[in-house]
């Protein structure tokens, strides 16, 4: 039976400052708010020949830049059923049934999610940092991120990777 161990990073500096509205209910979407979401990652895996299961500042680094993408912006989700994205090299717009929103292109990112939920960011930003964690640390097996909205209202997602 091999050991396995966990390391967590979370910090003041993992943090990243964007608005974003959701879905929700029957159809309801709320306005467009801003929040200064804190994130946490969670690796598991075995040590690999250095003694640690990943190094703490590469983690740190990928997942900053990973935060400086979103930061300042407007999240917007490009697979929702009823949310429209459209735009060109200056702007874009989104749509809801008859809500209209344009915003200049710079200040968006555009998230292949179905809804801009905790959840879906957490499942962006887990899926982005296991690609990461594939040249950084490939003796992984499990990735957590927690993505916290307003101080307590945390989206998680957990994801095997793997040799």
């Amino acid at each position: 039976m091999s050991t396995l161990y966990r390391v967590h990073v979370g910090s003041d500096h993992l943090v990243f400052c964007a608005a974003h509205f959701i879905t929700w209910r029957e159809g309801e979407c709320e306005p467009l708010h801003g929040h200064n979401w804190r994130v946490r990652a969670i690796v598991e895996g075995p040590l690999d020949q250095h003694y640690y299961v990943v190094d703490f500042i590469g983690l740190r680094d990928t997942l900053r830049c990973l935060l400086a993408e979103l930061d300042h912006r407007v999240l917007l989700p490009t697979q929702h059923a009823e949310i429209r994205v459209t735009g060109d090299e200056k702007e874009i717009t989104a749509t809801f049934r008859d809500r209209r929103w344009v915003f200049p292109r710079a200040e968006c990112a555009l998230l292949p999610v179905p809804n801009t939920t905790a959840e879906m960011i957490s499942h962006y930003l887990a899926h982005r940092l296991r690609e990461a964690l594939a040249r950084l640390a490939p003796q992984v097996l499990r990735l957590e991120i927690q993505v916290d909205e307003c101080d307590g209202q945390t989206g998680i997602c957990v994801l095997e990777c793997g040799q």
